[in-house]
Formats: structure tokens, C-alpha cells, sequence
């Protein structure tokens, strides 16, 4: 094929349009790879509003990216990559290797990381050209629109939980059962955790235990922290909803020398007091999500446990639909689009 469709954002808080463009040839330790699905993230929304600096328009958002390589720029045999291979591009899209956390082998807090839809056209397309160093590998048992998801929301949570000072048989609380917090139940089960599920509403109790959760507090039925407390007393809160109040109302739940781990992103404060923290040892840490490497850990593990997202896929035509319903949280709950 000479042409193919990207779903493009003309200008900032505009609506995705269907254009076709040249197809792009990958350079020097770079693939092209053939898009088979790409989940729609709630980052996203940062870049289509220019909600980062220096965000290029036209807009070819997407960092969720499943599908096979078709073809190799120079150097990327020699890194084991072969047409045909089966790839993910997450949030991690290619780091520089040249800043000092690069130096010191902290690929995903890079000083000039490359977040695909932002640094390099992304995954809302029939094709995308990333560097060699953002390949992860799909086990076979996941299928391209499964795999998608794991790159970013997957990574974010696994890596979250797996790098935190739980151990297994230690209570881990997931705050949100949305996009981030399914996955994060599912998880923290699967890891041997005792896992208790927040969220609002009693109606979300038998979703929760559907997903893994031994315990549910319903943030709505009175204050989360006691619920927590009465259960033990959390090791780990992992807060995946975007909501500042809602987050901090989960500190007083952590036991002596809990930690909260903030994934889900807001620009909001956090009304959190220095007593909260100091009396009883207590840290609180934002979370990124991970390198290539932390993706293929994920699906691997994800594989080996049957961990799935809960998706509802449809074509790149309803692109706009697809990021609507991803932003107004009628989504159950990852949207992933595919060429179809």
C-alpha cells in the first residue's frame, strides 16, 4: 500500500478526522509496525487539548499500541526484531540514553522521554514507526486488542504494585475499579495479596468480587479510612481514580509504614497534612508506568494468570466516539480501536 488512514486531531479540543497519509519508512533502529488495535487512554486527552507543551498539530494520538512489524530500518535485525513480529508500544515510546536518569538506567523517567502521540505519531492509525528500544514482545495467548492495554494501563498498575513495599498476605487496597483499577484488582489478587476493592456504590460490590477482590468498601456508605482500619489496617493503597479528595481520603486507612502509590493523574491538590504522615511512618509516592521491558513483564504475567482487560473495541472510524465515551467514563472499560 502506497497511502494509509490515520485518525488525526486538526487543531487543540478539536474532533478526530480521517485522513490518509504517505506511508512512513522507519529509519535506523526503527520498525514500522501494522496496527492491529490501540487503546484509547485517558492521557490522551492531555495531548488533544495541548494540554502539553509544544504538542504537534495535526495530532496522531495513541500509546497503546498491539500489532506486527512490517518493516525493519537499518539495525533493528541485529536487536533480534523480525517482520512479523508481534509488538506493543505503550507510554513508553524510546528514551534519549544520553540524561542522567538514562545514564543511571531509569529509562521511564527519561528527561526527554518519547510518548508516542506526542514525540512521534501514535497508534490512532493503520501504521505506526517507533524505536527499536519501545518493543515489547506479545505473549500468543493475548489477542492485539487485549495486548494494547497492557502497554500502558496495565504496566502502570503491575509495575505499581510489584514495586511497592507489599509483600504477599499483606492487605493492598485499590482505590477506582475504572480503566486502571480492573486491572489492578486482577493483579493484586493474582500477586497474593488480600485485596480490597473502593469504589462508590454498593452496586460495584459484585464486580469487585468478580474481579478478585476479597474485601469491598463503598466510599459512599461512610469514610473510607475507618473501613480500612477495621479491616487491619492497609499496607499498600493504590489510587488509581483521578480524584484528589477521594485519594486522600484512603491515608488514614494505611497501617504504620503504609504507603499510598498515586497513579491516577489529576492536576488537583491532595489535602493531605504532614501529622497524617509523620505520626505513623507513612509514604506517599507517584508512580509512572514502565519501560518496554516492564510491559513484556506484564503481559507475561498477565498470560500466565488469564488477566485480561475488560474492553469494547470498534473501528478507527469511531475514533471520536471511542475517545468520548472514554471521557465522559461510560466505557467498561478500556475503549480500543482497531483498522477494521
Amino acid at each position: 500500500m502506497n497511502t494509509y488512514r490515520v485518525a488525526q486531531v486538526p487543531a487543540p479540543n478539536g474532533m478526530f478526522e480521517i485522513v490518509e497519509r504517505e506511508v512512513p519508512r522507519p529509519g535506523p533502529r526503527h520498525v514500522r509496525i501494522a496496527v492491529e488495535a490501540c487503546g484509547v487512554c485517558r492521557s490522551d486527552a492531555m495531548f488533544v487539548s495541548a494540554g502539553m507543551p509544544g504538542t504537534p498539530f495535526p495530532l496522531v494520538t495513541g500509546h497503546e499500541t498491539a500489532g506486527r512489524i512490517d518493516e525493519l530500518g537499518d539495525g533493528a535485525e541485529e536487536m533480534g526484531w523480525q517482520v512479523g513480529d508481534r509488538v506493543t508500544v505503550g507510554w513508553f515510546g524510546g528514551s534519549c540514553r544520553h540524561c542522567v536518569p538514562c545514564r543511571r538506567g531509569d529509562f521511564i523517567v527519561c528527561d526527554n522521554l518519547k510518548i508516542p502521540g506526542y514525540a512521534y505519531d501514535g497508534g490512532f492509525a493503520e501504521a505506526i514507526v517507533a524505536p527499536v528500544d519501545a518493543l515489547a514482545r506479545i505473549p500468543d495467548v493475548l489477542s492485539a486488542a487485549d495486548a494494547g492495554p497492557m502497554a500502558c494501563a496495565g504496566v502502570t498498575v503491575y509495575n505499581g504494585l510489584r514495586r511497592s513495599s507489599a509483600r504477599p498476605d499483606d492487605m493492598v487496597a485499590v482505590q477506582g475499579i475504572g480503566g486502571l483499577g480492573h486491572l489492578a484488582v486482577r493483579f493484586a489478587a493474582a500477586m497474593g495479596y488480600e485485596t480490597v476493592a473502593i469504589a462508590r456504590g454498593a452496586d460495584k460490590a459484585d464486580l469487585a468480587k468478580q474481579l478478585g477482590a476479597h474485601h469491598y468498601v463503598d466510599s459512599t456508605a461512610g469514610p473510607v479510612a475507618e473501613a480500612l482500619q477495621a479491616l487491619g489496617g492497609a499496607k499498600v493503597v493504590l489510587a488509581t481514580a483521578g480524584n484528589s479528595a477521594a485519594i486522600a481520603e484512603t491515608v488514614d486507612g494505611l497501617g504504620p509504614r503504609g504507603e499510598l502509590v498515586v497513579i491516577g493523574a489529576t492536576p488537583a491538590p491532595m489535602p493531605i497534612s504532614p501529622f497524617q504522615l509523620i505520626l505513623k511512618g507513612r509514604l506517599v509516592r507517584g508512580h509512572p508506568s514502565g519501560t518496554a521491558q516492564d510491559v513484556q513483564d506484564t503481559m507475561t504475567f498477565a498470560a500466565r494468570h488469564g488477566i485480561r482487560p475488560m474492553t469494547e473495541v470498534l473501528p478507527l472510524s469511531e475514533a471520536n466516539t471511542a475517545f468520548q465515551k472514554m471521557m465522559d467514563g461510560s466505557a467498561r472499560f478500556r475503549m480500543v480501536l482497531t483498522p477494521g
